[in-house]
């Protein structure tokens, strides 16, 4: 039988003693919804952040105004320094090195794409104890199709780290 990838999550995460938490952006807190579909999520899920406005990304994430003006919400800058702002929002009680952040920014649709920028761009960030990394993604999709793949990328990645320390680039359309 095969488990849901939420299930799978949650178990390598207490394997490993790390806490989740989730920067989101164009997903709207559906990576933490099915997170938290999960019965025992507490355990390991910390908590998320849903921060769509550039000052939200700032004030909340830690992501520098420059990165902002220089990249947009939507590129690889900005994904990494929410990734890793998402963990450091949440230590305290916590130590950093047990916190693992995925956070996740993009055009949904259908408005707000560039020629560079297309309608279903995402990049997805993961920052962990040891890891960093930043893959993209293009979701061919209306509006909510693409929030669900992108929600669905942020997790097989995280997967994919969490099983086998993947590192490097991803890119996909």
């Amino acid at each position: 039988m095969n488990e849901k990838i939420e299930v799978t999550i949650g178990r390598l995460l207490r394997n490993r003693g790390w806490r989740l938490v989730v920067a989101e952006s164009c997903t709207g807190g559906l990576i933490g919804h099915r997170i938290t579909d999960i019965p025992g999520s507490s355990e390991y899920y910390l908590g998320s952040v849903t921060a769509y406005a550039y000052s939200a990304k700032e004030r909340i994430l830690g992501v520098h105004h420059e990165t902002l003006l220089q990249h947009g919400a939507v590129s690889r800058e900005t994904v990494q320094e929410m990734a890793y702002g998402i963990r450091l929002a949440f230590a305290g009680e916590e130590p950093l090195e047990s916190i693992v952040g995925v956070a996740v920014t993009g055009i949904a649709g259908p408005g707000g794409a560039t020629p560079e920028k297309p309608v279903g761009l995402v990049w997805i960030g993961i920052s962990a104890p040891g890891f960093e990394s930043a893959w993209f993604f293009v979701g061919q999709g209306n509006r909510q199709e693409n929030k669900a793949f992108s929600a669905q990328m942020a997790l097989e990645l995280l997967l994919q780290v969490l099983e086998d320390g993947s590192q490097g680039e991803t890119t996909a359309e």
